[in-house]
């Protein structure tokens, strides 16, 4: 199907060899993908002429390859497509040449029609002038016209549609916006857009690295980073310089010093205080974030809405159903193995099944750098990235690979280090803290059955000391020695529990209200 969407159009030349048969199968496989023929000559004529020798059995092609992605590098990328196209159908083709049609726009002063009957003639009187200019230029006289170009074309286009022979309409126009002052060839489109994005990440990078560099200790990484915040800085003011028109310079430079006093004022606290300064950490955080984000959004703006119906949101609910479902307990399976339990004996509420889901989901998250860089590679044209290449295989099972071997290692170093925590925690005899909705608890426990009769797991039961209880999993309270550091799982029925103020407490010899023979 026909791309409806591109970024770059690319002209290419094409030499297909083997006949009128192969000249017909080369054209349809360009029509399948979306380019069109712009025209075709035999070998040794048209736009190439002599620069390739006369051959009856070749025929070169100029087509318009129409792709996603940046404009550096599409000329190589239209290559590589053409080139792969041509492979997979087994015919003898070489792309000669190639060269990206730029058709940027220029910004036209916008302009609207306004209508000039209600002038009198002669000289007025001031304030009836003024009126008049004043409600002019709040849309008192517009005619609903909108005409775009410079200030004596936009007038004549005004008055474009008036017959032949008859008199010129009673109209004229006010400007919409500030370009009228501009003289001509007017700035382009894209590379205005590209100038501002340009300036607003650079102006990021250097308030960034200053911020890092006044918090990094003296010696080489300070220089580093210093280096880095003046080279950003100056290219923001370049970007600055390059966005405005010709005599209008000035205008972009301040607009580039000013972010860039902005920017490096918050990231230093000198606007809301320490309490907003950028933290190295932050700073950090949200650039992978950010370019995460990027990365992914330049690989999925590439899918056609058939892809997208077809399998990528099917496969997403999917994935996010059934990662939900599973995530909620991996977590607590973690945690519940550093400390030699099984799955069975946590009984954890959903509301922190799902919470821990969400945790797991986000560390997943972080390993969205792999696809991210994916996209980034698809919008440069790298070689390796161009839709059909054999390698997109086997880079799309590493990825898959990768990203889970990412999500089960940030997986156990938060299970490990929250079952380090309750250990230390427990050795100390101090109240262990919480991981997404299990509590250990300092428990007493006593047996209400003789000793002989209590059915349990784990070592013998030591009345006078504290155990941390992990709750009652179906009829069976979880318990763990901190002394010896194992679980203790006895039937809930055979045993009292009661609330110890810390580790370090003796627990009485029986139960509140036993009797001493009971």
């Amino acid at each position: 199907m026909a791309p409806t969407r591109y970024d770059q159009r690319v002209r290419v030349f094409v030499q297909v060899r083997g006949g009128e048969h192969d000249w017909r199968e080369a054209e349809a496989r360009f029509e399948a993908h979306g380019w069109p023929v712009r025209d075709a000559h035999p070998a040794g004529q048209g736009p190439l002429g002599a620069a390739l020798e006369p051959d009856p059995g070749s025929r070169v092609y100029e087509i318009e390859v129409r792709l996603f992605g940046a404009a550096k590098g599409s000329d190589r990328g239209a290559a590589d497509r053409v080139r792969k196209v041509l492979r997979g159908a087994r015919l003898e083709g070489y792309v000669r040449r190639a060269e990206p049609l730029e058709r940027d726009r220029e910004l036209f002063p916008h302009w609207r029609v306004v209508s000039t009957a209600h002038r009198r003639p002669g000289r007025q009187p001031a304030w009836r002038r003024h009126l008049t200019r004043a409600v002019t230029r709040l849309g008192g006289h517009d005619t609903g016209a909108f005409v775009a170009s410079g200030p004596r074309q936009a007038l004549r286009l005004a008055r474009a549609d008036a017959p032949a022979g008859a008199p010129r309409p009673a109209v004229a126009v006010r400007p919409l916006d500030g370009r009228r002052r501009e003289p001509a060839p007017y700035r382009r489109e894209e590379r205005l857009e590209r100038s501002v994005y340009t300036l607003i990440l650079r102006a990021l990078l250097a308030a960034g690295a200053l911020t890092l560099a006044s918090a990094a200790v003296p010696g080489a990484p300070r220089w580093i980073l210093g280096a880095v915040a003046l080279f950003a800085a100056c290219g923001a003011l370049w970007s600055g310089w390059d966005m405005s028109g010709e005599g209008k310079r000035y205008e972009g430079v301040a607009v580039a010093v000013l972010c860039l006093l902005v920017l490096a004022a918050s990231g230093t606290g000198l606007l809301g205080g320490d309490d907003t300064a950028w933290t190295a950490r932050r700073i950090l955080t949200t650039a992978v974030v950010a370019v995460v984000l990027a990365g992914l959004w330049l690989l999925v703006r590439q899918w056609t809405w058939g892809e997208w119906v077809a399998w990528a949101v099917p496969l997403a609910v999917t994935l996010t159903v059934s990662a939900f479902v599973a995530a909620g307990s991996v977590l607590h399976a973690l945690y519940a193995d550093g400390l030699s339990f099984g799955p069975e004996d946590l009984d954890v509420p959903p509301v922190w099944q799902f919470a821990a889901a969400v945790k797991l989901l986000v560390m997943l998250s972080l390993v969205m750098v792999v696809p991210a860089w994916w996209g980034f590679a698809k919008h440069r044209h790298h070689r390796y990235a161009v839709p059909g290449d054999g390698t997109n295989v086997i880079l799309n099972v590493c990825l898959f690979v990768a990203m889970l071997a990412g999500a089960g290692l940030q997986a156990l170093h938060s299970a490990g280090t929250a079952v380090d925590r309750t250990v230390a925690a427990a050795a100390r005899g101090e109240d262990p803290p919480s991981y997404f909705g299990v509590e250990p608890e300092w428990t007493c426990v006593r047996l209400v059955v003789p000793a002989g009769e209590l059915a349990g797991e784990g070592p013998p039961l030591k009345p006078t000391r504290p155990y941390l209880s992990f709750g009652v999993a179906g009829e069976t309270a979880v318990l763990w020695d901190p002394v010896t550091r194992e679980p203790v799982k006895l039937p809930a029925n055979q045993v009292w529990l009661g609330p110890a103020e810390s580790g370090k407490v003796t627990c009485p010899e029986r139960p509140p209200g036993a009797s001493k023979h009971s």
